[in-house]
């Protein structure tokens, strides 16, 4: 099995533009660094958001620095680059070996699932970035954390969404509705459509049915004539982008109708979801993890000021705005490095202490959250005030935020959707 590859800030090419930014955090200081492992896929197909991930940490660590490092040190970023489950533990093992006390990663939540367990085992904190399954922080170790949603708070909040959002404006009662649930078969997947149902029958939705597809070589087929037979008026979509795509245009090739398209994941917010489907995307809603666009004002002071350096020296370094996997990556580092390790013993029990203790209103994170973390077994270390917030497409590749109000930039439309 080849070892995963040890990536080194100083002479990072791939992510070289962000990396210029945190220059600061790859030079000498004294008293010695901080060394914080981290393990991101930096090749293959997930490239190009894990990039996004570690260079939104990246900049958190710059700028964490830049005010003196946590507790007088400098944070130096260890990097490993994994791409499949083989090299997780080998990843693990290794940054213990270099003595980090801490491991941020992993985007997916397929390495991350993993990689939690492995680095846990090992005896350092786990600081989930951005993978959202329910598994990562769903084990009950005290030594992993996720300051961002997870897939039940995801798939919640797109059932929360149609009990008191979408039942209103078709003029009828949640009991009055029925959803159908159509589940990428993966862990990722049924997190969200498992966070969706249960929000829905709370709700007074009834659930009429849920379709189960491989993502691996989806078949639609029976997917549509399950759909087509329960006669939903709420249809909920759990996918990642590809097959997501893929299912809208299966869907609306068949000629099916509901009221409202539900997606419970962030597949279907991502701009390749609308530059692919073009029209047939407008009036599709998602459940998401707040970007770049949504309300600032959902930000106290503090975070917002933070928030504006952060988007600000992204934009100069990338020429674009912060995607949602940059805000994830730098508002979960920014809590451990600027509200962890600032208040930490360097050790990992030391840093586990410290995060059990925040207690951190919403707003108070540049992503719009406030941090509290669980403290029992089914959610411990798992941030209990992430932020999510739901987008709908509303014009050719143009999507706004329209719910919760306090995120909002937009307000929603086309609920029913047109026949």
């Amino acid at each position: 099995m080849p070892a995963p590859r040890r990536v080194r800030c100083a002479r990072l090419a791939l992510l070289a533009p962000v990396c210029a930014l945190a220059a600061a955090a790859c030079g000498p200081a004294s008293p010695p660094a901080l060394r914080i492992g981290a393990v991101f896929p930096l090749s293959g197909s997930a490239a190009a958001a894990a990039h996004d991930e570690y260079g939104g940490a990246q900049l958190a660590a710059a700028m964490v620095n830049g005010e003196g490092g946590a507790g007088g040190r400098h944070i130096d970023l260890d990097v490993r680059s994994v791409t499949s489950v083989s090299g997780v533990q080998q990843a693990a093992d290794s940054l213990r070996s270099d003595g980090v006390p801490a491991v941020i990663g992993a985007y997916s939540s397929a390495l991350s699932i993993p990689l939690a367990a492995a680095v846990a085992r090992d005896g350092m904190v786990y600081w989930e970035t951005g993978a959202v399954a329910d598994q990562v922080t769903g084990r009950g170790s005290p030594l992993v954390f996720r300051v961002g949603a997870d897939g039940a708070d995801l798939g919640g909040n797109s059932g929360r969404f149609v009990a008191q959002q979408i039942a209103p404006r078709l003029g009828v009662t949640p009991s009055a509705l029925s959803a159908f649930l159509v589940t990428v078969d993966d862990a990722y997947g049924h997190s969200v459509a498992g966070g969706a149902r249960t929000a829905l029958e709370s709700g007074g939705v009834r659930v009429a049915g849920e379709a189960v597809y491989d993502p691996n070589a989806p078949q639609f087929a029976p997917v549509l004539a399950a759909v087509s037979a329960a006669k939903p008026q709420i249809l909920v979509l759990s996918s990642h982008v590809n097959d997501g795509i893929a299912f809208r245009r299966a869907f609306l090739a068949d000629h099916i109708y509901v009221d409202a398209f539900m997606g419970t994941t962030m597949a279907q917010c991502y701009p390749e979801f609308g530059a692919a489907l073009g029209p047939d995307a407008v009036g599709v809603f998602a459940s998401d993890r707040p970007e770049a666009d949504f309300n600032p004002g959902a930000l106290n002071s503090s975070a917002l000021a933070v928030y504006r350096s952060f988007a600000a020296a992204w934009t100069r370094s990338t020429g674009r705005a912060p995607t949602e996997e940059a805000l994830a990556g730098f508002s979960s580092a920014w809590v451990l490095f600027h509200d962890v390790l600032t208040r930490a013993a360097t050790s990992a029990g030391g840093i586990a202490g410290a995060a059990r203790s925040l207690d951190l209103p919403p707003g108070s994170v540049p992503n719009g959250a406030g941090v509290r973390f669980g403290q029992t077994p089914a959610d411990l270390g798992q941030n209990l005030r992430a932020a999510s917030v739901i987008w709908q497409w509303q014009a050719v590749r143009h999507s706004v935020v329209v719910w919760p109000s306090a995120y909002a930039t937009g307000t929603v439309t086309m609920v029913p959707l047109p026949a």
